[in-house]
């Protein structure tokens, strides 16, 4: 379950833009509008509490995964270069409303991972991250050795996920635990 009162990171931002003050923002999430639509957000420098900002604007770069945005205040290139590397932040309780077989990155989090081994399911280890540079892959730490390993997350290689019941099924290829 996910805690209302924690911060999902849903971008970086990776530089300036212009002189204007505006940043380019490398997105962690799949909803788009988070960098378009106006309103509130946060940022957090390194290990610093979040601070509360107003996004004014932003757009797509054509071809690109990244947005160029603009927040209320920030006016100037040094403005800019004071917020790079900073996390764009959202509170758990703004996460969109999903569909029925989508799920949040925090769901997923913590799940143990198992096996169907000769009709029998094995936990063989735990979800500790996703990352999502072109595809999603689950970060899963292996328990027998504490390997980490990613498995690409797709229906083919975890065909269950059961949120209730703190698990999800995956069905590797040969090797790929091996990895």
């Amino acid at each position: 379950m996910i805690n209302k009162d924690e911060w999902l990171i849903i971008g970086l931002i990776t530089s300036c833009h212009g002189i204007n003050g505006q940043v380019k923002v490398k997105s962690l999430s799949d909803f788009e509008e988070r960098f378009l639509k106006p309103g509130m957000r946060w940022l957090q420098k390194d290990n610093e509490p979040p601070s509360k900002i107003e996004l004014l604007s932003g757009f797509k770069q054509p071809g690109k995964e990244t947005f160029i945005v603009k927040f209320q205040g920030i006016n100037t290139r040094n403005n800019a270069e004071q917020l790079k590397n900073s996390k764009i932040l959202v509170k758990t309780d703004k996460l969109p409303k999903l569909k029925k077989e989508e799920f949040h990155f925090l769901e997923l989090i913590n799940l143990e991972v198992k096996t169907l081994e000769n009709d029998e399911l094995k936990t063989i280890g735990k979800v500790i991250n996703l990352e999502n540079e072109k595809n999603n892959l689950l970060v899963i730490e292996l328990f027998k050795n504490q390997k980490e390993v990613f498995i690409p997350f797709v229906k083919e290689i975890v065909p269950l996920i059961d949120i209730k019941n703190n698990f999800i099924i995956i069905s590797p290829p040969n090797g790929l635990l091996e990895l």
